[in-house]
């Protein structure tokens, strides 16, 4: 009587380990199995911010006895869209057929929220389309709940070519942000928001400078002084994005300026220049609460967006 051995591999959890340049041909492959096409460009990019920036960024592998299984892309917010508090925004997390039912996306979750704990860190955002029903069931076993700010976009040459925001462009100077703005928008900022957010503008105004193909960020003068100012990043895959789009996440006119149109020449720059860049779609997020920038933005054009927000919060 005789018998034939079978070789199993073993049945372990998977292991976590921040992603590396070596992962991006795996990582591409993965997600393109699962969007049709590939969107190397937009990894190359997140990989190599991570690399240039690592203490805002958090980047995972996870691996188990079958392989390389799956990844997550999250990034540190400070100030984006008012935000008086940090957050981890989740861009992007994928988990290969193979390896579904194995725990990997909870995994990846967990050493998310994990590290955010220890950077003192207590919400975990993230976006999808209403639409994405296998994500909206995701989250919802993972603990996010439905957050109360919108997301909000709007076509880039609509909003380039109303009356409304010619008029205001063709009064107003605006141009492209440089260094010595600085000093000039911390203030604006503090008197818009009550607080000194330094470090967080001039973060983003080095991305800004070194980082052209990525962000866009204008300021406009008024009775020859820097008045008011827009930040914007270009979005080529994040939340599972297919097309690129640009993100307005901070935007500001010195209160001793408003209702001269600056926003709206702002705006109306922005979107021309985005447009001549070949983006076509500019979208934002704003407290449920913010009235006034929501009747701004709304009266400039945009509209909700397919898009919802979602948010998981954690104790300390």
């Amino acid at each position: 009587m005789s018998s034939t051995a079978t070789t199993h591999k073993p049945e372990l959890g998977p292991r976590l380990r921040p992603l590396a340049g070596a992962d991006l041909e795996r990582v591409v492959a993965l997600d393109a199995a699962y969007g049709g096409h590939s969107r190397r460009d937009y990894f190359e990019r997140r990989l190599a911010a991570a690399l240039r920036d690592p203490g805002h960024h958090l980047q995972y592998a996870a691996d188990d006895a079958w392989g390389p299984g799956g990844f997550a892309l999250a990034r540190v917010l400070a100030g984006e869209f008012g935000r008086d508090r940090p957050a981890l925004m989740l861009e992007v997390i994928g988990v290969s057929f193979q390896h579904r039912g194995r725990g990997i996306g909870a995994a990846l979750l967990g050493a998310l929220e994990a590290e955010a704990r220890r950077r003192g860190i207590r919400e975990l955002w993230t976006q999808t389309s209403w639409r994405q029903e296998r994500m909206l069931r995701f989250l919802g076993r993972s603990g996010f709940e439905l957050a109360q700010p919108l997301v909000l976009g709007c076509a880039a040459s609509a909003l380039a070519r109303s009356a409304e925001a010619e008029e205001a462009r063709d009064r107003h100077e605006t141009r492209t942000m440089t260094a010595d703005d600085l000093e000039m928008i911390e203030r604006i900022d503090r008197r818009i928001v009550g607080r000194d957010r330094r470090e967080y503008l001039s973060r983003r105004l080095g991305e800004a400078l070194g980082e052209s193909a990525i962000r866009v960020s204008l300021v406009a003068r008024c009775e020859d002084s820097v008045a008011g100012y827009a930040m914007a990043r270009m979005d080529f895959g994040d939340f599972g994005r297919a097309e690129p789009v640009a993100i307005l996440d901070t935007l500001g006119v010195d209160p001793g300026f408003s209702r001269r149109g600056l926003g709206s020449a702002l705006l109306s720059q922005l979107a021309a220049n985005l447009s001549a860049l070949g983006i076509e779609r500019l979208e934002t997020t704003v407290a449920h609460d913010a009235f006034d920038l929501l009747g701004f933005l709304y009266r400039a054009g945009f509209t909700r967006s397919p898009r919802l927000a979602f948010v998981k919060r954690f104790d300390s």
